[in-house]
């Protein structure tokens, strides 16, 4: 099988908006070569991991010629519709599950941070042969997600970028803050102790690594990473125009994200049983509103004044109704997209502090940050009672999303990982033209 079956098929679509002509990458280098592997690709589900994915693919087509691969199936999909005008990937490669069997392998998980696998999934050697012969065809391979890498026998590679949506040693340590029986404690405490031995192996395996936060950068480079680490931000799509808000009575309190994501299950339920009584006691009428797969099924809370709407295929037509947006996550890693999400809407917004962590924000400026049930409950009705500093704030994050929350404004960060990986590393085609800067924005 050779690589020129794989080539995917990019298509540039001029921007209508005259600032993109002013996004130029400034890489006085050649046009690389790309491969990127994503296990997220358009059109399983809407969320913030494909939003991301879909968005560091489009910044690369702007300074390389980019082959991308889907490692599908270790990532769970919820079986909602297909994003519409979404490009399918030229080629997927089958990823099968390899759980740890037996002590011997469960204790090589937790104490050898080189043992293979640690996600429990594995691709077959055709695709092992695969990116062996990629390492001398192209001038940087861009993981999207450590599981992208794991999926391969531990190694290191060559002139590549980890791009890490979140840490799982971190994912680990805020979900032993949660709180728990002792059994529980103990094993996320052993989970994250095995977790950050292998974050700090990134630095031998990987060029460059990039993480969504300062917060995450300086946690490891705490780890001692010798390896750069690049801070390329969460975003979401600058709208065509001003957000349009329509706000309804009764008043709609709103949450987005699929309910088989933990973090975000865990969160909601949190919410619905220790915030929402404290809500709907001072403001009867309010309605909860939940968007997003699942929220219409099994998974969805049961309570007072509770609207499942499942999966919307145009969410700002709900989003605008609504008096504010909760972001009740008590459990994660790296940052949540559905913040700059509603920045971009001008939805108020009521957060946990890791709900809102990567973001520069300051309680009772763009958002209200709560961590107690009380706090956040009150918080909420604040909004609703006072719609004028609601909308002030709002204004305030629209403002901040404009200048470093839109995608357009994150794409340099991630040119910048690409023009470090090749310094450190000699391209794999030293014969290439010199790169043309783009004048234009690249869309899939």
């Amino acid at each position: 099988m050779s690589w020129a079956g794989l080539h995917f098929d990019l298509q540039v679509i001029s921007s209508d908006r005259p600032e993109a002509c002013e996004l130029e990458p400034k890489l006085n280098t050649r046009k690389p070569r790309i491969l990127y592997l994503t296990p997220a690709w358009p059109g399983e589900t809407p969320t913030g991991v494909h939003v991301r994915s879909i968005n560091v693919l489009r910044a690369l087509q702007q300074i390389g010629t980019v082959e991308a691969i889907h490692l599908a199936g270790h990532v769970e999909t919820t079986g909602s519709p297909a994003l519409e005008g979404e490009a399918k990937p030229a080629y997927r490669i089958p990823v099968t599950l390899r759980p740890n069997k037996g002590i011997t392998e469960n204790l090589r998980w937790a104490l050898d941070p080189k043992s293979n696998y640690p996600f429990g999934c594995c691709v077959g050697p055709e695709a092992v042969d695969l990116m062996h012969r990629a390492l001398k065809e192209f001038d940087v391979i861009w993981f999207f997600k450590a599981r992208s890498a794991d999926v391969f026998p531990n190694t290191s590679w060559p002139r590549s970028v980890l791009d890490i949506d979140d840490l799982e040693s971190r994912y680990e340590d805020s979900n032993f803050s949660a709180g728990g029986g002792l059994v529980k404690q103990l094993l996320t405490r052993r989970r994250q102790f095995a977790w950050k031995r292998r974050e700090k192996l990134f630095g031998e395996r990987f060029t460059v690594v990039s993480v969504c936060s300062e917060g995450d950068r300086e946690y490891l480079t705490q780890l001692g990473l010798p390896t750069p680490v690049h801070v390329i931000p969460n975003g979401f799509e600058r709208p065509t125009g001003e957000p349009d808000r329509n706000v309804t009575l009764p008043p709609k309190i709103g949450f987005m994200g699929p309910l088989s994501y933990f973090p975000n299950r865990d969160g909601i339920q949190w919410f619905v049983k220790e915030c929402w009584p404290r809500v709907i006691a001072q403001v009867p009428h309010t309605r909860l509103r939940l968007m997003g797969p699942e929220t219409d099924g099994a998974l969805k809370p049961h309570g007072t004044n509770i609207d499942g709407l499942g999966w919307l295929p145009v969410p700002s037509e709900e989003t605008k109704t609504w008096s504010l947006m909760i972001v009740p996550i008590r459990v994660g890693g790296g940052t949540r997209v559905k913040i700059a999400y509603a920045f971009s809407q001008k939805c108020p917004v009521v957060s946990t502090y890791l709900g809102a962590y990567g973001y520069q924000v300051q309680n009772g400026r763009e958002l209200y940050l709560a961590d107690s049930a009380e706090a956040f409950a009150d918080a909420c009705v604040a909004i609703i009672r006072d719609p004028q500093k609601a909308a002030r704030m709002a204004e305030l994050a629209w403002s901040q999303y404009l200048e470093k929350w839109t995608w357009e404004a994150i794409y340099p960060s991630v040119w910048a990982a690409v023009e470090d990986c090749i310094k450190r590393g000699n391209p794999a085609s030293p014969g290439l033209r010199p790169l043309r800067t783009p004048s234009s924005v690249a869309r899939i």
